[in-house]
């Protein structure tokens, strides 16, 4: 017989998790099924978000100490500090995690589990296989780094984004394959070192995804770090080579380096779920189908987070979990009623140093939409009302925000400057809500602060 529940929760990530406690607290019997201890409070607190950006900022102190000293033992010294620093931080974190959920009432079910049926799981636990069931499932089983099958992938000193971040030795040299958010952000770490980075891009200019002009001012603070770009460059293999690697590419140049870091992508995490058992359907992509309230194919199942195949961002996990509430228990949750992932504004970071924000659509997309629009930019530097990144020695980078002419609304925002993973909130939310560019640049900010970026460009 399976073990019957309210709700069951198969991924320990965010909107998983929080889902959980709200319901348990609520009086829902709940069960949190995770399969790997490590993973308590989901890929961002132990393998993603929290722990990168604890490693970069790091580096970012050990590069504005080490100017003008750079020394490669201390930067290896330094480095190993910080892996410790990362590993403590996340096993408290870790920890937290699963008390805070076991604390809400929740019953946390060590195993990797697979439907059986629409409504039912079998967990393979070490004490052997539980069966569960519940008339409400949310699957927020996350992702995992892509590994494409390329030759020499399996080679000790090809890494991904994962692994990298336990590397045992700080490389001298460092094969980058993969020019997106997750490659642009390890180029930032290991350069504040001193490691020479090669990035392996695939398109005809780095930073594509970026407006041209964004992207050229990115590259070249990126560049002045000693980050060489390699465009057009398609890896066909790896091979190892007397201590080293090489990365062959597909028109025959090649890179070698002391290690490589697979940097393409990540895939939803449904390969042991055996989502057809439920008549659960996938996209072609791999990702569990949703509705815009994130119903699968069978009803009283959700997906959220990651392996729904929508942005990958622990925040939009969040939010997700709201449209879920919203759905499942909409008598309970007044507040979130008719919510749903339409329309959602999404803003994004990739933390380079400084950080390099964006919202909206891009001047390509305006242009391409027809409708009119005016372009407000600028150096930072040249900025005189905002001087805080003076004040911090961080004047690199651009603000830019695209601005519909006939309602004066913001279209799209690209800032790359200090703080901008903070400015872009709250572009978002004027965004979301119909508050005008001049409203946002007619506000009264705190002296000195990185919002007076509004009124520099868009009072």
């Amino acid at each position: 017989m399976a073990h019957t529940y309210d709700l069951l929760v198969i991924g320990f990530g965010k909107a998983g998790k929080t889902i959980a406690m709200k319901r348990a607290k609520a009086g829902d019997s709940v069960a949190l099924i995770e399969r790997d201890p490590q993973m308590y409070g989901g890929t961002c607190i132990n393998i993603a978000c929290i722990p990168t950006k604890t490693l970069l900022v790091d580096a970012d102190r050990h590069r504005r100490a080490s100017v003008g000293a750079a020394d490669p033992a201390e930067a290896a010294a330094a480095f190993a500090r910080s892996q410790e620093h990362r590993d403590g931080f996340i096993a408290t974190l870790n920890a937290a995690n699963l008390k805070m959920v076991a604390d809400a009432g929740v019953e946390v079910v060590v195993g990797e589990a697979h439907f059986v049926g629409p409504h039912e799981v079998a967990v393979d636990t070490a004490e052997g296989v539980v069966r569960m069931s519940a008339p409400r499932i949310v699957v927020n089983t996350g992702s995992a780094a892509f590994r494409p099958d390329l030759p020499g992938i399996d080679s000790p000193r090809v890494f991904d984004s994962t692994s990298i971040q336990h590397i045992e030795h700080l490389p001298a040299q460092l094969a980058i394959v993969g020019g997106g958010p997750i490659g642009l952000e390890f180029a930032t770490l290991f350069s504040a070192y001193g490691t020479k980075v090669t990035l392996l891009e695939t398109a005809a200019r780095p930073l594509s995804r970026f407006d041209e002009d964004v992207a050229s001012c990115a590259a070249d603070i990126l560049r002045a770090r000693g980050v060489e770009f390699v465009c057009q460059a398609r890896t066909q293999r790896f091979e190892d080579v007397d201590g080293t690697v090489r990365v062959v590419l597909e028109d025959g140049r090649s890179v070698v380096a002391d290690a490589a870091l697979v940097a393409v992508g990540r895939r939803p995490e449904v390969a042991a779920l055996d989502v057809a058992a439920a008549g659960i359907e996938l996209t072609e992509r791999g990702a569990i189908k949703v509705d815009e309230h994130l119903r699968t194919s069978v009803e009283g199942v959700w997906a959220a987070g990651d392996v729904n195949g929508g942005p990958q961002f622990t925040y939009v996990s969040f939010d997700d979990h709201r449209v879920i509430l919203a759905d499942a228990w909409p008598e309970t949750y007044p507040g979130l009623a008719g919510r749903s992932t339409a329309g959602r504004t999404v803003p994004t970071t990739t933390f380079l140093e400084p950080p390099l924000a964006t919202v909206g659509v891009s001047e390509e997309q305006a242009a391409a939409s027809g409708r009119p629009y005016a372009v407000r930019k600028a150096p930072i530097a040249s900025l005189a009302v905002m001087p805080r990144p003076k004040i911090l020695g961080e004047s690199e980078g651009m603000a830019k925000f695209i601005v519909d002419t006939e309602t004066d609304l913001i279209l799209g925002a690209a800032l790359l400057c200090t703080d901008a993973q903070e400015l872009i909130n709250t572009v978002a939310v004027c965004m979301a809500h119909g508050v005008s560019a001049t409203e946002l640049g007619q506000g009264i900010y705190t002296h000195p602060s990185s919002s007076e970026v509004f009124n520099a460009l868009l009072g």
